[in-house]
């Protein structure tokens, strides 16, 4: 099975950018809701000067385009507090990571055309485990969600933790 692809500009992936590869995540479906998410991490990377899509890139998007993802924190003010928080990481705060790659050290990352972090793409592809686990053939967003919160060393989990997110209750509430 390959990805769930839109119709896009001639020459132009569901991923946004001309010619571009399929991610390094493997081939499970993405849900529709997660295809955009994909879309709208690669796209706020772009406008970051990020080298690769990041976590904090995806947590980003989860919060901007999944209402499932918003109802998994506590209450709204936990949403509008993360929201707040990443949106100054694209305003200057992210100054230390941009440029930088976000790598746990465990798999080599190859420069050059933006790509994927070694946990942006681990964290998709535990997402999709994560669905094939219920019985379901596409992962959404709060299987990626699940998976980033799961990983103690990502920029997500640090994003979460500095919004004043309980991340372990956060664990707790995604199963």
């Amino acid at each position: 099975m390959g990805y769930v692809q839109s119709p896009t500009p001639s020459g132009a992936t569901a991923y946004g950018h001309p010619q571009e590869e399929a991610p390094p995540f493997g081939d499970a479906p993405l849900s529709d809701e997660l295809a955009l998410v994909v879309v709208r991490a690669r796209r706020r990377a772009m406008r970051d000067a990020d080298r690769q899509i990041d976590t904090a890139h995806l947590l980003h998007s989860l919060l901007e385009s999944d209402a499932d993802v918003r109802a998994a924190f506590d209450d709204g003010g936990q949403v509008a507090r993360l929201l707040g928080y990443l949106v100054q990481r694209s305003i200057g705060y992210g100054l230390r990571w941009q440029g930088a790659v976000e790598d746990s050290g465990a798999v080599p990352v190859p420069g050059g055309a933006l790509g994927w972090s070694p946990q942006a793409a681990a964290a998709m592809e535990a997402g999709a485990g994560r669905a094939a686990a219920r019985g379901e053939t596409r992962a959404r967003g709060v299987d990626v969600l699940a998976a980033l919160a799961a990983d103690g060393e990502c920029r997500a989990v640090e994003v979460l933790g500095r919004a004043g997110v309980d991340v372990g209750r956060l664990r707790w509430r995604l199963g």
